[in-house]
């Protein structure tokens, strides 16, 4: 066993991983106190005009897109919501429930503050929706400039997605258009690791249409708390990243840590990409499973119909991958990522760059940010007092500035730490992180970020890097606690 067994549950203020069931039965409150629609939606619903205005801003992507809505109103009488609010929504997630889903919320807000994420972009709601709120606050209107201090974000659909909208939401923070909306989670993915995180549930409630108006109203009067997201570059020698995922970039610049210096020759070509995640990025044998089972979905979509065929379809995949058998029938050298992996980091308060080893018997590392990890797990555990001391640990959260480095031996390791009977295999603890990874036998590498895949070819002249670091501001999450 790699570690001592989890400390005793204490009470904390922090947001701790729970069962996607009990989330919903306690949070949802589903024999809990009623919530008037009427009530709920006066809280919500926008002014018309603002509604408009925004709306026609998104459409015509102009910030002066909506101003007639403006010049033609009525100065009296116009409401100002108390927790101003928009959806996004992927209403293809949530299988036969994310059309439906769409039809509620709409019915409980209005029309024009939920948005389909297949019509309209997080991006396109931030630099013009919100700009023409900001607009015509700074002309002085007061419904625009209330609206625009309190609104709060909802986002329906899995990780992927809010991750996507979180990102987009960052743009305020780089341009300095305070405030930045919290979020709050309606999970319909299949991991929900971030929607856990922070109370929102693990899966879509059975009695989903008076579980909706609880979680809205939950969106308007929960905590907000603040959660570290990563800035990942990768710099490739020669070649391309294969199939890129969404949240990987191509970019014309790498930008790596010039305190840590580049051993050996380095290649007259390079192509560098670059990316933000909020929970883990990992390379090896999990995210080649990972690339596997979104390749055999996306060629037969019948398969998955939704997470719980998700969830049984990927654990059959990984046993057909040789996560199991591999170490019985391969090369020893392509068994563990010791053969081509090299591993450097900061530790917390410092500004070195510290080489670590990798362990042996290693198939799969993981920095991982939140406490959940494959659908609830925290392979990371909740460690005792004595052994974070002995260890030079910290107690581990959302928004430490650090990322728990763990690994994954072979199959069954990985099959006892996703039951929660050990924990993973403790590497560090670090606020930034260098792996350089030379090829030798190997002939590609999987990597994933918050559940997107990719194969990343191989050189054996030459390294690629991937270097994370620290996001310098951090994103606001509605807390269901």
């Amino acid at each position: 066993m790699d570690s001592p067994a989890p400390a005793e549950d204490t009470s904390t203020t922090r947001i701790v991983a729970r069962s996607s069931m009990m989330d919903w039965i306690r949070a949802c409150g589903l024999a809990g106190v009623r919530i008037d629609k009427e009530e709920l939606r006066r809280r919500l619903l926008m002014p018309q005009h603002l509604r408009l205005a925004m709306l026609d801003s998104i459409r015509k992507q102009d910030v002066d897109g909506g101003d007639h809505h403006f010049l033609s109103r009525s100065s009296d009488g116009i409401p100002i919501p108390e927790s101003p609010m928009v959806v996004f929504i992927n209403s293809r997630s949530g299988g036969r429930h994310g059309p439906v889903l769409k039809e509620r919320l709409q019915q409980l807000i209005s029309e024009e503050q939920v948005f389909d994420l297949f019509d309209v972009k997080p991006h396109e709601f931030v630099r013009y929706g919100l700009a023409c709120l900001e607009k015509w606050a700074n002309n002085g209107d007061i419904s625009a400039k209330e609206t625009r201090q309190n609104i709060r974000v909802v986002v329906a659909g899995g990780d992927g997605t809010v991750g996507w909208v979180l990102g987009c939401l960052g743009e305020l923070h780089q341009k300095g258009r305070d405030p930045v909306p919290p979020v709050a989670v309606i999970p319909l993915g299949t991991g929900n690791d971030l929607s856990r995180s922070f109370g929102w549930g693990g899966s879509f409630p059975f009695a989903w249409r008076s579980a909706i108006k609880k979680t809205l109203h939950q969106a308007t009067t929960g905590p907000i708390c603040r959660l570290d997201s990563w800035h990942l570059v990768v710099q490739v020698p020669g070649g391309e990243v294969s199939d890129p995922p969404h949240s990987l970039k191509a970019t014309e610049e790498c930008h790596l840590d010039q305190t840590l210096e580049i051993e050996g020759n380095v290649p007259d070509k390079l192509n560098c990409y670059e990316g933000v995640f909020y929970n883990y990025f990992s390379i090896g044998m999990d995210a080649q499973v990972a690339y596997g089972f979104h390749h055999l979905r996306n060629e037969k979509p019948y398969l998955a119909q939704g997470p719980i065929s998700n969830k049984i379809i990927y654990s059959g995949y990984s046993c057909t991958q040789g996560w199991f058998l591999t170490p019985c029938i391969s090369d020893p050298s392509l068994r563990g990522l010791k053969n081509i992996l090299r591993i450097h980091i900061k530790r917390a308060r410092c500004s070195e760059w510290e080489q670590i080893p990798v362990p042996k018997s290693v198939r799969a590392i993981v920095a991982l940010n939140l406490h959940n990890y494959g659908s609830g797990r925290n392979p990371w555990g909740k460690l005792k007092p004595d052994y974070l001391e002995k260890r030079g640990f910290v107690e581990a959260h959302a928004d430490d500035g650090l990322l728990e480095i763990f690994g994954l031996k072979q199959g069954w390791h990985a099959s006892f730490v996703m039951f929660e009977l050990i924990t993973a295999k403790h590497i560090a603890q670090a606020s930034s992180i260098r792996l350089e990874i030379r090829g030798g036998e190997w002939k590609d590498v999987f990597m994933q970020m918050d559940g997107e895949p990719w194969k990343q070819p191989m050189s054996q002249e030459h390294s690629t890097f991937v270097e994370i670091k620290r996001v310098p501001y951090q994103s606001l999450m509605i807390s269901r606690e």
